[in-house]
């Protein structure tokens, strides 16, 4: 099966795992559906492996990620987040067939709580000083 070496080298174990996972969604998917041999992606099914590779190469949870289902961040643009819900769609099902130790380490993944995302702090408030424009006042700590 295709991977992106050079994205897969750089990620943790963790992710490492759930590209291996998505990879072979998209292996079943493509098979399918673009009458490709196993292990041989179409141009485009082989784009949104590389481009899944790279979301989560940038996952700001990194280690704690959620499966994709359980994510607060939407970090696939619309035109990806269509192709990824359709391969989702059609391969999740069919993966308890072709790669059972997978299935079963995604739907486990599945009941990983999703981590609150860190909140940007910018200007005044993260000086701690009061925020009068939303209302908010943010006390000064002194310590």
């Amino acid at each position: 099966m295709e991977k992106p070496a050079d994205t897969e080298a750089r990620l943790p174990p963790r992710l490492r795992n759930e590209l291996a996972t998505i990879t072979a969604m998209i292996d079943i998917f493509c098979r399918a559906h673009h009458q490709r041999p196993t292990g041989k992606l179409c141009d485009e099914c082989r784009k949104l492996v590389r481009y899944a590779g790279r979301r989560l190469a940038h996952c700001p949870f990194q280690e704690d990620k959620p499966t994709c289902g359980n994510c607060p961040v939407h970090c696939y643009s619309p035109r990806y987040r269509h192709q990824i819900r359709a391969v989702m769609r059609y391969a999740g099902p069919r993966m308890i067939w072709s790669h059972p130790i997978m299935a079963l380490r995604h739907l486990i993944d599945g009941r990983r709580k999703a981590p609150v995302p860190a909140r940007r702090q910018t200007g005044a408030r993260q000086e701690g000083h009061d925020d009068t424009a939303s209302g908010v006042e943010t006390p000064d700590v002194d310590a």
